[in-house]
Formats: C-alpha cells, structure tokens, sequence
C-alpha cells in the first residue's frame, strides 16, 4: 500500500467516524496530492505528447518520496500560519476579524492539524544523525560554502529531515 491510499483509507474511516478536524486536514491532503499529481501529469504531456491518457495518469501517479513532499509541504504551510497568527497577536484584537475565533484558538487548529500530518510522515533525523552526515559530505567534498555542502547533503537528507534543521546544523559546522 502506498503512502497515498494509506491516507485515503485513513480519510474514509476518519469520515465515518466524523472527525472533523481531521477530515478537514486530511482532506486539504488529499487535494495538495491531486494538484502535484495534475502538476506532474501536465509536464509529462510536455515532455512526452505521443502518451497516451491512461499512461499518463498512470506515470503522474505520485510515489511515496513524492507524497512526503507534499506532506513537508503542508506542515511548514501551517509551521509558517501558527508564526503568524502569534505575530498577530500583538497587533490585532484577540478577535479574528473575519473568523470571530480567538487568534490562540487558530494557533491550536494549526497545531493539532500538523500532529495529524506528521503521523504520515517518516521519523525524522535527529540533529546528531545530520550533523553526522554533514560533516561526511565536508570532509569527503571538502566544500567550505553553505551552497555547496547544503547542494551534497540535501538528496542524502531528503524526506527524513526539515530543510531549516539541516540548514541550522551545516550553518553551525560551517562557521566554528
């Protein structure tokens, strides 16, 4: 089973079960998938004319690494929402102007909708395990600037660790 219809199966339970909160999350999934999905098969139909439908939609199909994408995507979207709404705070009454919901009221939303997004995700590296890895890749390529080494590391890296955690640690190697 495929990343992808684990969370379509998890959907159709967590709608007979009427969850809202995570009917609203996984369903904003499912659509960030099926827009990458009709970004990739509209390339192919660039790249390759002479495809016919079926085989296009067959090959847009979005693999695993892809979906994780997808889901990295969607919880720095709502990473980025509870920095803002806390900015806010100090600026706005504690009323949403246009939601009439407390600003803390949206931070929790966004909060709990990422909980439920990084259950789809793999376990992450932890600082020590990057740190480990950058240093690797300075060593082996023994590449001095940040574009370089973050160039090396990213596709080692990819869909198992945050691009701002592995780019505070190759920051903190790079400049002692």
């Amino acid at each position: 089973m495929t990343l992808k219809e684990k969370i379509q199966e998890d959907f159709k339970k967590i709608l007979k079960e009427k969850k809202e909160i995570e009917i609203s999350t996984l369903r904003m999934l499912n659509a960030a998938i099926l827009n990458r999905e009709k970004e990739k098969r509209y390339k192919l139909s660039k790249e390759k004319p002479d495809l016919k439908e079926k085989d296009l939609e067959k090959e847009s199909q979005l693999i695993d690494e892809e979906t994780i994408e997808v889901i990295f995507s969607e919880v720095k979207k709502r990473k980025e929402a509870i920095v803002e709404f806390e900015k806010g705070k100090r600026l706005q009454p504690p009323l949403h102007p246009t939601r009439k919901k407390h600003i803390s009221d949206l931070v929790e939303k966004e909060k709990k909708e990422m909980e439920i997004l990084k259950k789809y995700l793999p376990e992450l590296l932890s600082e020590e395990e990057i740190k480990k890895l950058a240093k690797e890749v300075i060593e082996k390529f023994g590449a001095k600037d940040f574009g370089r080494v973050m160039g090396q590391l990213m596709p080692k890296v990819k869909g198992k660790a945050e691009g701002g955690t592995v780019s505070k640690v190759v920051k903190e190697l790079l400049g002692s």
